[in-house]
């Protein structure tokens, strides 16, 4: 196996881009036999071999078992599964209907696929957010170069390890490193950049990708905010909020990022969100097995410097040492301070309060458009308000991070939130080329003889497509 070094050299990233691209030359991956029969063995690698994937995740992060199943391991699967079940139906050609001055003749659309293309994983759910796109990308028939995050060295080290092994290693291709490696990939012409990270390295994967013209899919981030208003059950409310925000140590892209409490809602809301911390990690999450940690040393320097602009209601505690850091909950919180103006992505949650639903509204559309919008509200009125006078890449009412679960909805950003989607049906769509096909024949003498009398007036016309 080639070294970092050696995989830093720009031809040696050229090297295994031009292997796949030869590969699908020879049409490797257009059958859909195939397509299925590496879906399926991701699927086999994934559940034989889960003690190997949890055993990396809670290296990298500390997840728990039960947690690295649900939003990784699980979910992958779940995915093949749906798109095991429609690939030959999303594969299927499209009728189109022809306007009469092109009749007769056939029109419909066909999937294709683009040829090789590179997905570029983040750390923070290194196992999901590496193959989701793969399962996409191959099920619509293209070579993958995967590049795992070296934030997640032990993920990282495992995909390395198993997918050369079950998928077809002239295929499918796992680069580890850094910089260098990232850079060196970039400076390679694909078919398409599939891109989850921050945006400013986005920036530079979205100017990379212009010099060949490369189209991309930008799956970012930002601040989610969630709504809580009068008439909620807070308890619940609390409940949820305190799930999403806090699996994974809040390292998640869709987890809400910060509270907006309408009315008089937010005493009763930091209390139930203290009960709810307590009640899923105990009196002291730094002992419970549920609960993880932070990926290093930078990120979690980053977070310790936060809380500042709060008055902290819950936590607060951390251990640099154990990389741990306590679900917070901040109250009183200065908008104009660094934890209202960047994105969290840390286990704290700052309450806003705000008077009523426009002040809401108001405060949303004032920032840059998020990935994902939660309200809490048993108002239908304030749910129409919210879906047609906010913009988000998703918007979920009652829970937040579950619309990931949902096969049918596509996930991804709007603005600086993201660039495309994927999942399911809208994976073919990103990875896969709808090729226009019209067939018009040529009519015998006798049927142009034939042709109506209606189309007098339009005789050249006719003469021109017969």
């Amino acid at each position: 196996m080639p070294s970092s070094t050696d995989l830093a050299r720009p031809d040696t990233a050229a090297g295994t881009v031009s292997r796949l691209n030869a590969a699908f030359a020879t049409g490797l991956t257009r059958p859909v036999a195939w397509r299925k029969s590496q879906l399926r063995a991701l699927r086999r690698m994934l559940t034989e071999h889960e003690e190997v994937f949890a055993a990396a995740l809670r290296a990298d992060l500390g997840k728990s078992r039960t947690e690295a199943y649900t939003t990784e391991i699980g979910f992958l699967v779940n995915e093949i599964d749906h798109t095991l079940r429609h690939l030959d139906r999303w594969l299927r050609p499209r009728r189109v209907g022809v306007p009469l001055a092109l009749a007769p003749a056939r029109a419909r659309t066909v999937r294709e696929p683009l040829g090789t293309v590179l997905v570029i994983s983040p750390w923070n759910y290194p196992l999901q957010l590496a193959l989701a796109p793969v399962v996409g990308a191959l099920a619509a028939g293209n070579c993958a170069v995967v590049k795992p995050s070296e934030l997640a060295p032990a993920t990282s080290a495992a995909l390395a390890e198993w997918l050369p092994r079950v998928l077809n290693p002239e295929a499918v291709a796992v680069v580890e490193g850094g910089v260098a490696e990232t850079t060196a990939l970039l400076e390679q012409r694909f078919d398409h950049v599939f891109y989850t990270g921050n945006g400013t390295v986005g920036r530079i994967v979205m100017a990379a990708a212009a010099r060949h013209l490369t189209p991309v899919t930008l799956e970012l981030g930002g601040k989610s905010p969630a709504v809580v208003e009068p008439g909620t059950d807070l308890a619940s409310a609390a409940r949820r909020i305190a799930w999403g925000k806090f699996m994974n140590a809040g390292q998640t892209c869709v987890a809400p990022d910060y509270v907006l409490a309408v009315g008089d809602t937010a005493d009763g809301l930091q209390d139930a969100l203290a009960a709810a911390i307590r009640e899923m990690y105990g009196a002291d999450p730094a002992t419970s097995e549920d609960y993880g940690r932070i990926v290093n040393e930078r990120h979690f320097d980053r977070l310790a410097a936060l809380p500042a602009g709060g008055r902290v209601v819950v936590g607060g505690e951390h251990d640099r040492s154990r990389l741990y850091f306590a679900p917070t909950v901040l109250a009183d919180v200065d908008v104009d301070s660094p934890v209202m103006r960047e994105e969290i992505f840390g286990p704290i949650l700052p309450v806003v309060r705000v008077p009523d639903l426009d002040a809401a509204i108001a405060f949303i559309t004032a920032r840059e458009k998020p990935l994902a919008l939660y309200a809490f509200t048993a108002s239908a009125a304030s749910k129409r308000r919210l879906t047609g006078e906010t913009s988000s890449g998703a918007l979920a009412f009652g829970v937040p991070n579950a619309h990931l679960a949902v096969p049918g909805l596509p996930f991804g950003g709007v603005g600086e939130s993201g660039l495309g989607r994927y999942h399911g049906t809208y994976s073919i769509d990103t990875f896969s080329h709808v090729k226009a096909v019209l067939d018009k024949p040529r009519l015998p003498d006798t049927l142009r003889l034939a042709y109506p009398p209606f189309t007098r007036g339009k005789d050249r016309l006719l003469r021109r497509f017969t």
